[in-house]
């Protein structure tokens, strides 16, 4: 077979490294911009999503299903009257330790009273324990809450006292104390249905046991130093005892105030002390000097001998007389 000829001579620089400006790649042009109908279309949608998670979390926040962080100086501790009279030391330590270590796990519960100031509804022991930590470290200045919107100042109270019973149960003396002052306050009309709307889970029996515990409430409130250790039975027997003789809760108040008790079991000792009857007084024995004439019944009279005897006599000194006088002393004949 007959060689074919270069017409050109060979390229000396066909192996060498591409120059910079590279390859042209007409078969592959750029993407062409989109339709402007498009960025419109996709402008739009954004602002919807955006628009709709805006909105969604102004409803959490409105429904108290948001949890917002605020001052720890916004929050009126003393909006509600509280149910809970005093924490456990131990208790109260423990959830300081807690927070410390973990941060605030629960939110508390909150209402906005105006621009930048919210009353508490329930939470009390996690805000004081906040402020002890933010006291000692500096460091929780804020609390964790969610919102609440209480259609009116009962539902408010409901939900601090549910949250009490459900995490620590309150005593009988507190579940009455709040029942009461939320009476005080106008919350409800009477006590029947402040005990009808707080417990409205109890029974009917606990609510009973719980009306019995207003009289305490009523009289001795501010007055007793451990309320929480009323028991249930020395505290309904106070109860009925206080509804029976209006006087004795001055008595006890007075008893209460100069004992000044030490702890529950010296403050019971004196509430019992006032529950006991009275003594009676011992009656002195009459003395019947010798000769002396004593009338025992209308028509028996006694006169005293010098040796100490006795002698009966009178209209009534009679058959039937003797025979019963024998039988009262056992004998039937002398």
């Amino acid at each position: 077979m007959a060689k074919r000829k270069r017409l050109t001579p060979a390229r000396s620089d066909y192996l060498e490294t591409p120059s910079r400006a590279g390859l042209e790649t007409k078969s592959m042009p750029f993407a062409a911009p989109p339709a402007p109908i498009a960025a419109v279309a996709s402008d739009a949608s954004a602002s919807a999503a955006l628009s709709e998670l805006t909105e969604s979390m102004a409803q959490a926040r409105a429904e108290g299903r948001m949890v917002v962080a605020l001052p720890l100086t916004a929050i009126e501790e003393h909006y509600l009257v509280r149910d809970r009279l005093s924490a456990d030391p131990e208790e109260m330590s423990a959830l300081v330790e807690s927070i410390r270590a973990r941060g605030q796990q629960t939110p508390i519960e909150v209402t906005e009273l105006e621009a930048g100031r919210y009353g508490l509804i329930s939470g009390w022991r996690r805000l004081r324990a906040l402020s002890a930590l933010q006291e000692e470290t500096g460091r929780f200045d804020t609390v964790l809450a969610f919102l609440r919107r209480p259609e009116d100042a009962s539902d408010a109270y409901l939900a601090m006292v549910e949250e009490n019973e459900i995490r620590v149960g309150l005593s009988y003396y507190e579940r009455a104390r709040i029942a009461d002052k939320a009476v005080a306050q106008g919350v409800f009309e009477d006590h029947k249905k402040a005990l009808l709307s707080l417990f409205r889970s109890a029974s009917r029996a606990k609510r009973s046991k719980i009306r019995g515990y207003l009289p305490v409430v009523s009289a001795l409130d501010g007055v007793l130093r451990f309320p929480q250790a009323l028991g249930e039975r020395i505290g309904v027997r106070l109860g009925k005892a206080l509804e029976a003789d209006p006087s004795l809760a001055a008595r006890l108040q007075k008893a209460l105030t100069e004992g000044a008790p030490g702890d529950a079991e010296q403050e019971q000792s004196l509430i019992l002390a006032a529950l006991a009857p009275p003594r009676a007084e011992a009656v002195p024995e009459p003395k019947i000097a010798a000769g002396q004439v004593c009338t025992l019944t209308k028509d028996v009279r006694m006169r005293v001998g010098p040796d100490g005897g006795v002698t009966l006599y009178g209209p009534g000194v009679n058959d039937h007389f003797r025979t019963k006088l024998l039988k009262a002393f056992g004998s039937s004949g002398a």
